[in-house]
Parts: C-alpha cells; structure tokens; sequence
C-alpha cells in the first residue's frame, strides 16, 4: 500500500483512505502542513495559502456564542489569511494540480467554473506551469480576476452564452477529446481533500472535532469533504469520536440541494436573481453513494434556504463584528448561521465553525494589482463546433504543453 488507498472507487465517489491514520503536521506552509492527508507526495512552491481558524470575539458576541470559530479562507494579512484569489477554491485548485503535475499529465486540464475556481487554477496552473482551458458561462465573467502577474498565454478562456450548467457541458464534450483532461468535479479526491483542510486546520486550532459546521454551498461538495475530513480525525482518535452537524445553506429560490431535501423546484431562470450565482448546480451530488445525502444522513444535517435579504443582512452583520468583507456566498453561511442562532437550533456553549469560502476581496483590490481576464472565443451552448474550438485552443497552448 503507497501513501493512499481508494474506497469506493466503482461504487459512487472515491474516498481516501490514507496510510498515515494519525495526521502529523508538517512545517510546510499553508494547506501543505496537511499533506499527510493529501494525495501528493509534494508541494507547489509559491503556494504558500491556506485557511486560517480564529475564534470570533466580534460576530461571537451579537449572536451570543460562547465557541465560535471562524475558518477563514480569504484575503486578510491582519490573520496572515493570504490565499491569492480570495476563496477556498484555492484549497482545491493546490493539490489538484500538484497531483496532476506528479502524474506528469500530458492532456489540457479543463475546468468549467461558475467564477471562482476559474481564478483558482488560473493562478495555480501558472505556479505549476501548467497550460489550462477555463469554460466559464457568460455571466461569471466579471468573476475572472486574477493577480497582475500571472500570465495569460497558458490559458484558453472559453466563454458559453449560457448557464453554469451549460458550461458544464460544452467543457465535458471536450473532455471527450483525448488531447484534454477534466478536473473532476465532486469525483476529484484531491479537490474533495483540499477543501477537507478547513475542518483539519479547524480540528488542529480547536483540539477536537466542532459541534457544528456552517457553510453555503452549490454542489455541497464542500460539505461532503467536511464530513470526510470528520471521520479521518475521529479514525485519528485525538480529535473526538463525534462528527459535526452539517449545517448546509443554499440561496432560494435557486437551491436545487434545498429542494431535494424540502420538496419544491427552482425557476427556469435560475442563476438570475441569485445572491451569488456561484451557488448554483443543477446537478448537485446528491444520492450517488458517499454524496450529499449520505453526508447529511451520516451527520443529522440539514440544508437551510436563505433569502438575499438575509444574506445582505449577514453581509453587513459580519463585517461590523469582524471587520473583513466576505464574498456573497459566504454571506449565505452568515445568514444560515444568524437563523439558526435566532430559532434556538444552536446552545450558547456549542463549538460551532462557520467556513468564510471567501472574503477580503475589497481588501485584496485595494492592496494588489489585478486584470481581468478576455475571452479567446464565445461561443453558444447548443451551436458549439468542438472539433473547431479544441483546435483553436490547442494553437493557443501547443507551445505550452510540457514533454
């Protein structure tokens, strides 16, 4: 057996089983500190980010919580929290693409992105030198940021005249092409192990497993890695032997994982309208073996629906008890959190973590430089020409493409 095994692997999603079953924390920096629980033998040099756990004094206080600690996974030098585009997709993004650069893949990684996983591997892919096609719906384009000196000749940006969805799928009719390679999804081990490092950093400052854990989600596949990350810690035997509550928020009425477990559909027009569009996933991994159910069933978790009046509500709360500007998504957790404090679902004395996926963006835009990113073509879901797309992309990244 190497460093890992995979369970489930013909049965729903892979799951890590790790060699090491008691974590050690290595003195590397950020999310590599938990490499023993990542599917990498090394790390990325100059990444250098990860999420930082505090305990809350501020927002603590206005929802009278005794055991409040925030993982925040953002822009903040006040915490030393210094992820480059200000979310925690940059957990994913890092040990993805460390394990495809190991596996010396040879193909185009490939990801469809609602906005911020696109800024994510952007920056990642240029610190690993790696070439990369962004397949990004054209709403999310004014998501697409990325820091001033990360070059755009590795990057392919490819803009669908539709929804996330339909992002989704002119990226996997590419994917079918042997000259590309997905990113994953929900099935990507090391995305889910990524984004599993907020319990494992939350576990390390706490020294024990939270009560509950707040955090928005689109797909929910943040809340699967959560509860992953719980049982690896309880298999650890110093962290605690009980798993968190997940506590789910999604933004209604555009909140397909809400509705699975409440009843009731969402508009056609979904993502218009919502909070925060990223949000949004029509096809969630909900009832695949080791998926959102299953987590929540495992966790006696629940999914909340949060309205963007009490999201901007909990926007405005959280930066006048904290003093740092979140992402909307993030704002969803705020708000679900508030609600859950104000019907008396939380005791004052739980240990509660609520995942801040997203903050210190203004901040961030006031400190460094920035560009936008430009579309190389735009094309409409149902007219794309893929053999004509994939050679106008693979003109632009051939020279790019490593040996």
């Amino acid at each position: 057996m190497g460093k890992y095994s995979l369970a489930n692997e013909n049965n729903g999603l892979p799951r890590t089983v790790y060699e090491n079953a008691q974590i050690n924390i290595a003195s590397y920096p950020g999310i590599w500190k938990f490499i023993d629980w990542l599917p990498v033998d090394n790390i990325l040099n100059g990444f250098d980010g990860g999420c930082v756990t505090y305990k809350s004094s501020g927002l603590s206080r206005e929802l009278g919580l005794n055991n409040l600690y925030i993982a925040f996974n953002g822009y903040w030098p006040e915490i030393n929290a210094n992820l480059d585009t200000c979310s925690f997709k940059d957990l994913e993004a890092g040990p993805t693409v460390e394990m495809l650069h190991e596996k010396r893949e040879k193909r185009i990684l490939t990801v469809a992105s609602a906005g911020n996983t696109a800024r994510a591997f952007a920056n990642t892919c240029h610190l690993a030198d790696l070439p990369l096609l962004l397949v990004v719906p054209k709403n999310s384009l004014s998501k697409l940021w990325i820091p001033e000196n990360v070059p755009e000749d590795k990057i392919f940006l490819l803009c669908v005249d539709g929804d996330y969805s339909e992002a989704i799928s002119v990226s996997d009719r590419i994917c079918e092409l042997s000259e590309f390679v997905p990113e994953g999804g929900a099935k990507n081990i090391a995305r889910r192990d990524g984004m599993g490092i907020v319990m494992l950093d939350a576990a390390s400052k706490i020294k024990r497993i939270p009560d509950y854990y707040f955090q928005a989600v689109g797909s929910g596949t943040g809340g699967i890695s959560a509860w992953e990350a719980s049982m690896r810690l309880i298999n650890d035997g110093r962290f605690g032997n009980k798993l968190p509550v997940l506590k789910l928020a999604q933004n209604v009425p555009c909140a397909p994982l809400f509705n699975s477990v409440h009843g009731g559909t969402y508009s056609k027009d979904c993502p218009r309208g919502m909070y925060d569009g990223v949000l949004f996933n029509r096809k969630p991994p909900y009832s695949v073996p080791g998926g959102v159910a299953e987590a929540l069933a495992a966790t006696s978790g629940t999914i909340d629906g949060m309205t963007n009046e009490q999201a901007e509500k909990a926007s405005q709360t959280f930066y006048k008890a904290e003093g740092i500007d979140i992402m909307n998504a993030a704002s969803i957790a705020v708000a679900a959190l508030i609600n859950n404090c104000e019907t008396g679902k939380i005791n004052k004395n739980d240990i509660v973590l609520l995942n801040i996926t997203g903050g210190g963006e203004v901040l961030y835009k006031k400190e460094k430089s920035i560009k936008y990113l430009n579309p190389d073509i735009t094309v409409k879901p149902d007219d794309a020409d893929i053999s004509e797309i994939s050679k106008r992309i693979i003109n632009k990244l051939e020279a790019s493409i490593y040996a």
